[in-house]
């Protein structure tokens, strides 16, 4: 807590657009540049609760978006504050690149405690359920591992936030789960739970104004042995796009009953029937 304040912590990511992304084929990798970059979708709907959250507390809340990425992730952090956030936290080094979930979940471990001993301790931090470039669902969970707090994904509500704990609603496949947990907690929210605003003319002129604190690897005290590249136990052997559909067959008849009957040829000769 801040005072009588609820610290919430929403993490996002810098990812390429869902409408306007490039694959490399001879990197295997997603080209993230330019105007192709924008705040992961699902981390959206973390950051419009945890928004909602400081406002049903009216006020008694302080929300700070924290994302790891390049120079360029600043203009997610800077959109995160348009749309009601608190303040941003940008944690940028080359040494932290090519770091897999478990190295990125102790990198954003350590910033979380950075941000604690300067601002007050986190009582939540939020996740959007995954990613749209890697869609693991994994750094959340391990976040609250690492930093050995409770953790709940797929919540779709949390009806009641305060007093040290939280309530939420789990969404399963044969229903849904109420949990209650002591807070500190770690919380990764689907987009069922809200729907995301749009950025008011005060946010923007806010977040055009906002300050964001950038830190290195050394600034957040990070273990160099996990962290990066050599930090990471995770393997990609390879990436590579999908073969081409070749185009399929055209059944020809001047009736149903003809086209029908060469459909069924056709997959006896196929040996599908």
């Amino acid at each position: 807590m801040i005072g009588d304040q609820l610290h919430i912590v929403v993490c996002v990511k810098q990812t390429a657009s869902s409408t306007n992304s490039q694959f490399d084929p001879a990197k295997g990798t997603v080209q993230v540049s330019g105007d192709q970059a924008a705040m992961n979708p699902f981390d959206e709907y973390a950051l419009e609760e945890g928004v909602r959250i400081k406002e049903r507390l009216d006020g008694k809340a302080v929300v700070s978006a924290l994302t790891l990425g390049s120079k360029k992730a600043e203009d997610t952090l800077r959109d995160a504050i348009s749309r009601g956030a608190t303040d941003g936290y940008l944690v940028t080094d080359p040494a932290l690149a090519g770091s897999d979930t478990l190295a990125t979940a102790s990198i954003l471990v350590k910033a979380i405690a950075k941000i604690s001993a300067l601002k007050g301790p986190v009582d939540l931090v939020l996740f959007g359920k995954q990613t749209n470039d890697s869609d693991t669902g994994q750094v959340g969970p391990q976040v609250a591992a690492l930093w050995g707090v409770p953790n709940v994904a797929f919540v779709k509500k949390i009806p009641e936030i305060g007093g040290g704990r939280v309530v939420v609603h789990r969404m399963m496949e044969d229903g849904t789960d109420v949990l209650e947990m002591d807070l500190p907690a770690v919380i990764a929210v689907v987009k069922e739970i809200n729907e995301p605003r749009v950025a008011s003319l005060k946010g923007k002129m806010n977040a055009k104004k906002a300050v964001i604190p950038k830190w290195n690897e050394v600034d957040i005290e990070a273990d160099k042995s996990k962290i990066g590249l050599g930090g990471s136990p995770t393997i990609v052997a390879k990436s590579f796009n999908p073969p081409p559909r070749k185009g399929g067959v055209r059944i020809d008849g001047a009736t149903a009953q003809e086209k029908a009957k060469k459909l069924v040829d056709k997959l006896q000769e196929m040996k599908l029937i």
